[in-house]
Parts: structure tokens; C-alpha cells; sequence
């Protein structure tokens, strides 16, 4: 399946005129297949998916507001605000992240 893509206002970062994709709040493997869903900038959602476990993300960090108060994630949004739309960044695996 081919992944839904816009451009517009990252809803995790804030950065304006980004491509941004869906990104389903509870991963689809753990039940979130048609649930709520946010749209994410290439760069955040890459980030997201590198730093939590699907499991993760599905029990503790399944909306946008959990995310931003997780500690990890809030460094990186923190850091990317700063970087243009366009930019393509490396992501880092989280070496406490289990599969």
C-alpha cells in the first residue's frame, strides 16, 4: 500500500510547507489500522518510529500530546523546528528501543 503524502503544517513539529505522511497514532499491527491517524513530517515520523517500539507507541504515546511530552522525542522536535522544510535528515536509532 502506497503511503498518503501532503504538504502542509507537521503536526508533531509545528514547521509549516513540510511533506508530511500519515502516521496512525496506535501502529496498524497493534490494532490502529482504522483509527485516528496525524500527519507527520518525513523527518519526525522517521524519528518517531526509530526511537519507540510499535508496542510503544500503542500502550503510552498514542496522540500527539503524549508524544511531545516524551523526553525523547521532545529533544529532536526541539532541534528540527530550527531546520528547513526540505532538509534531509539522518535518524538514530534509540539504543534503549525494543522490537
Amino acid at each position: 500500500m502506497k503511503q498518503a503524502k501532503s504538504v502542509g503544517t507537521c503536526e508533531l513539529c509545528g514547521r509549516e510547507d513540510v511533506e508530511r505522511t500519515v502516521h496512525h497514532l496506535v501502529p496498524k499491527d497493534e490494532g490502529g489500522t482504522h483509527g485516528t491517524t496525524a500527519w507527520l513530517c518525513k523527518a519526525c515520523h522517521r524519528q518517531v518510529h526509530a526511537l519507540y517500539s510499535n508496542k510503544e507507541l500503542a500502550v503510552r504515546l498514542n496522540t500527539i500530546e503524549q508524544l511531545r511530552g516524551d523526553e525523547k522525542i521532545w529533544r529532536f522536535i526541539k532541534w528540527i523546528r530550527k531546520q528547513r522544510g526540505e532538509k534531509r535528515v539522518k535518524v538514530r536509532r534509540s539504543k534503549t528501543k525494543k522490537r
